[in-house]
């Protein structure tokens, strides 16, 4: 029986780029695509050349920061990716808005043009939480679970030749004003996980009742404020 192979590009044992190619039974699946955002240039880039990039079929996209999306117009535009690309409609949405900004403000190292980034997002497809895509030809099928974390951020839970994936991006169990918290995915395919790829940058750390974190914010505001008054 062929074995599930998972290469991390990215994001293994650092923080930033994060980047995972799951291939099983001829499928192959690319789990975002980021750039280290304390390296420039080249140096940020995952390592895109250990897979054959021609040979990916699919790219989910978790969420819009840097660290996870970065890299996607690079891959679209200037290697032989040629793979179908899915992320929902807040983040790609944002996505536009945030490298259109880093274009602009990284011009001696940016590794492509606005007109490379627009080219990049007219290749990227839609898909709402909740919502399953079959890819039968790919003996591959997903579905998109709210993450939390930040508008439009999700998990993507993947069954792919028999075996099911769950990858979880970045994610927030906790609900604050504006996002409800990450939800424990239901298993809509039969059978139980096989593989959970997990987000633990923050795991063993503790980040205060959300109540202090607002009033520090609101704080700050007021404090910026009534100096420009």
């Amino acid at each position: 029986q062929e074995k599930m192979q998972i290469i991390m590009l990215g994001g293994g044992q650092e923080v930033g780029r994060s980047c995972v190619v799951v291939q099983h039974r001829g499928c192959s699946v690319m789990l975002d695509c980021g750039l280290h955002t304390q390296r420039k240039g080249l140096d940020a880039l995952p390592f895109l050349d250990v897979v054959d990039l021609e040979k990916v079929d699919v790219l989910l996209v978790t969420h819009f920061h840097m660290d996870h999306v970065a890299c996607l117009p690079y891959l679209t535009e200037k290697t032989n990716f040629a793979g179908r690309i899915f992320m929902t409609h807040p983040t790609k949405a944002v996505t536009r808005m945030l490298l259109t900004d880093y274009v602009r403000k990284h011009q001696e190292d940016v590794l492509y043009s606005e007109e490379d980034l627009e080219r990049c997002l007219k290749k990227c497809e839609l898909v709402d939480t909740h919502q399953t895509i079959e890819l039968d030809e790919l003996g591959l099928r997903f579905r998109a679970y709210t993450a939390g974390h930040v508008l439009g951020a999700c998990m993507f839970l993947l069954e792919m030749g028999g075996a099911k994936v769950l990858y979880t991006g970045d994610y927030s169990t906790e609900e604050d004003r504006h996002l409800m918290g990450a939800e424990v995915p239901s298993f809509p395919f039969a059978g139980a996980l096989d593989v959970l790829i997990v987000e633990s940058t923050f795991g063993i750390m503790e980040h205060g009742a959300r109540e202090d974190r607002e009033a520090r914010f609101t704080g700050a505001v007021e404090e910026v404020v009534s100096r420009n008054r």
